[in-house]
Order: structure tokens, then C-alpha cells, then sequence
């Protein structure tokens, strides 16, 4: 990949479409290699008036059993709503975007969803946001503080805030109010990093780089972590009731697929956050099943993952 030095004498919006057109095909790359089965990411490219892309699937994997790595870009206005959820000071703007998400086979592997994009509103005013953050079907208090480790070392190379707004922002935006419990055990969450306000383009751009690098490396170790654990009939079904989660996040709740549809982004691109399988029981039996109870104790927003013996919060466990 080009690194920032050589690109950043162009404009912002240049400098994020082709460096998003590059991770993609980086982390498509590397996934491929690590799910190991010789099957590629299939290409879906794709173009309109007022925006292109490449929507990149990879099914039935020996790992993946649905990995997806999405880009679009869409110039043009929009209407007043989205907008406004955009933060625009008008209806036109510029907005790369890239997000990928990954539903592996074994169930003691997790879910981890990557989401980067760059605005420029037409007053030329430009901002990144973006997203980082581990949904795992059983959670390993172990693992999960591992990650928020990894997450927090990157955030202090760049700004010793960053960790803890950004995490404070994950465990609100990925809740589920309808269930009273998170989607996972959270990450980081932005969604307005202005040029010049926030740093400059040269300095933002590197953290939200990183934030993208970083993707593949957690997923790198987290698989290999769990992909061998052997697994039961009864932790494939609880696996397909937490996909359903994901899918009542994506759905519901989740901007980018509601941002998908108000830019006119082919639905596979826009619905690449689906599970390949999804269920929803009308009651689980917690009590033949203690792993699941105990793992959705940790659902919950303001979990302290880097103390060294984090403990959930106390409250209600979360509806299943």
C-alpha cells in the first residue's frame, strides 16, 4: 500500500478513495490467507450516477463461513434527514466509505467489524469517523481485554483522549435498547474527527490508517486464538441466536445501513452487515447452557476492560 507521504499532497477526498481502494483489496487479501479453504473474495463492482464502489464476498470459507469487505463513494445531495445525521451544512457532500465484517464458522471465534469514512461537506469542511470494536458469541473476559488493550495503545500513539471518548461512544452506539444489552463488548466509535478543528488532514489520516491496519492483525490472532476449539450442535444454535442480534443491530440501528440506502449503494453492499443465518427462539434454555448465561453478563455498556479484573455491571441480565 502507498504510504501517507507520497499521497497526502492531494487533496483529502483523493487521498482517502484511493487509499480505501487499497485497504480493500489489502484486507481481502489477508482474510483470504487466513481462512486458508484457496476460495477468493468475490468482486462486485459497481457504478452510478452519483457514486461507485466494489462489494467483495467470500462464502463457505474453512473459517468464514460469510466474510464481506465493502467500498463506496457518492458525490451528490442527499436528503434533508440524512443530512442532518451527516452533520452537513448542506445537502451535497463527498463520502468514501469502507466497513467489513466477518461471521466465522466456529462459534468461539468472534465477530469483528471494521467501518471507516471520510465526508467533505460542500463548504469544503471535512471530518472522519469510523468504527473498530469485537462482537464476540462467548465472550472470553481474557480476550476481550486484550483487544481493548490493543485498542488503547493505538489511541494513545495518536491522542491520549481518544481511547476513552471513543470507547464511551462504542458502548452507546452499539446497544441494543430493545434487549437492554450491547452488541459485544464494544471497541471504539467516532463519527466526527474534523480537518484542522480535531488536527490536521496529515494527522487524522494516520490514526484512521491505523484504525484499518490494525483490522486485520487483532482478526490475525483472535482466529487463531479459536478456530481449533471443537465446538456442539448447542453452541452452533446459540451462535445463530446472537447473528440474530447483529442482524436487529444492522437493521435497526446501525447508520452506515440506513447512509447505504439514502446513497442509492447496491443492497449487497449496504446489507453486508447480515449474517448468513440467523434465529430467534422463542425461549433459550440458560440453564442447560451456563457458558451463554455467563457470557451475556458481559453485555453491557461501561465495562472496564483495561482494570485488571473488570467485572460486568450489576443490573438485569440482558434478554436473550
Amino acid at each position: 500500500m502507498a504510504t501517507p507521504d507520497t499521497v497526502l499532497s492531494a487533496p483529502p477526498r483523493t487521498v482517502t478513495e484511493r487509499w480505501m481502494q487499497q485497504l480493500q483489496d489489502e484486507l481481502c487479501r489477508q482474510l483470504a490467507l487466513l481462512d486458508g479453504s484457496g476460495e477468493e473474495f468475490e468482486r462486485d463492482d459497481w457504478e452510478h450516477a452519483t457514486g461507485h464502489g466494489s462489494t467483495r464476498v467470500l462464502q463457505q470459507g474453512d473459517v468464514l463461513e460469510k466474510g464481506g469487505v465493502a467500498f463506496s463513494v457518492f458525490w451528490g445531495a442527499l436528503a434533508a434527514e440524512t443530512a442532518r445525521q451527516l452533520h452537513l451544512p448542506g445537502p451535497t457532500c463527498f463520502l468514501a466509505r469502507l466497513h467489513a465484517v466477518q461471521f466465522p464458522r466456529n462459534p468461539w471465534v468472534p465477530i469483528v467489524h471494521l467501518s471507516v469514512q471520510y465526508v467533505e461537506a460542500e463548504t469544503g469542511e471535512g471530518w472522519f469517523g469510523g468504527s473498530l470494536d469485537l462482537t464476540p458469541v462467548y465472550v472470553d473476559q481474557a480476550q476481550a481485554q486484550w483487544f481493548h488493550a490493543q485498542l488503547a495503545a493505538l489511541c494513545r500513539a495518536h491522542n491520549a483522549d481518544y481511547y476513552v471518548r471513543f470507547k464511551s461512544a462504542a458502548d452507546n452506539y452499539f446497544y441494543l435498547p430493545h434487549r437492554q444489552t450491547t452488541l459485544g463488548v464494544g471497541g471504539l466509535y467516532f463519527d466526527r474527527l474534523v480537518l484542522g478543528k480535531d488536527g490536521s488532514f496529515a494527522q487524522l489520516f494516520a490514526f484512521v490508517r491505523q484504525l484499518g491496519l490494525t483490522y486485520p492483525r487483532l482478526y490475525n490472532v483472535l482466529v487463531h486464538q479459536n478456530a481449533d476449539r471443537p465446538f456442539n450442535t448447542l453452541n452452533k444454535r446459540w451462535q445463530v441466536v446472537r447473528w440474530g442480534h447483529y442482524a436487529e443491530f444492522s437493521l435497526l440501528l446501525d447508520r452506515d445501513t440506513r447512509l447505504g440506502l439514502a446513497t442509492g449503494v447496491p443492497l449487497k453492499n449496504t446489507l453486508l452487515g447480515l449474517p448468513p443465518q440467523a434465529e430467534w427462539p422463542s425461549q433459550l434454555r440458560r440453564e442447560a447452557n451456563p457458558a451463554e448465561a455467563q457470557s451475556q453478563q458481559w453485555l453491557r455498556p461501561s465495562v472496564d476492560w483495561l482494570a485488571p479484573n473488570p467485572e460486568p455491571p450489576e443490573g438485569p441480565m440482558a434478554a436473550s
